[in-house]
This record gives C-alpha cells, structure tokens and sequence, in this order.
C-alpha cells in the first residue's frame, strides 16, 4: 500500500501537508489530489494538535487556490467543529464530475495562504 502512495506521489498526486517543531515534524496529513478535488486521506500527531495545525494548512491552501472541497471521508464530531457536513452520494458524484476535470494545482504551500484562513474565518 506505502508504494502505491510512493507512486502517486511521483506521479504528483499524493501530497503532504507536514507540521515542525524545533526541526521535527510532529504532526501532518496526506492527500490524494486529482484536479480540484482533494481527498484527505490519514492524519498523525506526536505532538497534541499538530495534525489540527496541518488541516487548518491545507484548509488554508485549499481557500487560497479555490479548491471547494475536502473529502475528509468520515463524519466525526471533530470535523464537523471544523465545518464539515455529510453529503449524499448523488451530491458527492456531481462535485466529482466537475472537479476531478479542473487542471491540477500547485501544491507549493506559501505563508500567505494562512490569510485566506483568517478571511474566511471573519
């Protein structure tokens, strides 16, 4: 399973968004990405709350480059605190049709994305 993700990462469809401290990474999450569409696919923490910090990045990156949607895949009480909802199948297969077309994104994370996060939160 690690080498399918090895390859779609080569392939440049496997991303991560990694949280630091004092040059460790202690928290993060990967994704798969095909167009506009975003799967989030697993998180890890060593650290309390570094995985929350790597959401709100890529949350962040996500308002910055227009991405409409995170598929998170489960419905937990953590990720509906954080804005997500259900949606139904039919919803779900319509968001893919348009999105998974778009042309693919730069996943370049730049400091000014956390703007993005702070208007959407205003």
């Amino acid at each position: 399973m690690v080498n399918a993700y090895i390859d779609l990462h080569h392939a440049g469809y496997a991303h991560s968004v990694e949280t630091w401290l004092d040059g460790e990474m202690v928290g993060g999450l990967y994704l798969i990405s095909v167009g506009h569409m975003v799967y989030g696919e697993s998180m890890f923490s060593h650290v309390s709350n570094a995985s929350k910090i790597a959401l709100a990045g890529l949350v962040a990156h996500c308002l910055a480059c227009k991405l409409p949607v995170i598929d998170c895949q489960q419905q937990t009480a953590h990720l509906a605190s954080l804005g997500g909802k259900p949606v139904s199948r039919t919803e779900f297969e319509a968001m893919l049709t348009q999105l998974i077309g778009c042309p693919d994104v730069d996943w370049t994370f730049d400091k000014s994305c956390w703007a993005h996060l702070l208007e959407a939160r205003a």
